[in-house]
């Protein structure tokens, strides 16, 4: 998995496959706040939603573009888990 700035809150997720698939993901400033209080990069933070996201969807079935927050419309202990992987 890579994770790369594309511009100001959008990152583009390039993830491995089988087959590879790219991903656009927006992160507000608030978002990432609420989330990490600061203490992680927005890089991490991303990393780790993906590895939450892919232990439950393949990559074909994630949306290849959406808000963070979109995660835990799907699955709403998005926020309680990441909060934990975070510490």
């Amino acid at each position: 998995m890579r994770v790369r700035v594309t511009r100001g809150e959008t990152f583009e997720v390039s993830l491995d496959g089988p087959p590879p698939t790219k991903h656009l993901v927006s992160l507000s400033e608030t978002y990432y706040q609420k989330l990490t209080q600061g203490r992680v990069s927005r890089e991490i933070l991303i990393t780790r939603s993906f590895d939450f996201f892919l232990e439950r969807e393949s990559n074909t079935s994630i949306l290849r573009s959406f808000d963070l927050p979109m995660i835990g419309h799907y699955f709403p202990e998005f926020e309680a888990e990441i909060g934990k992987r975070l510490g």
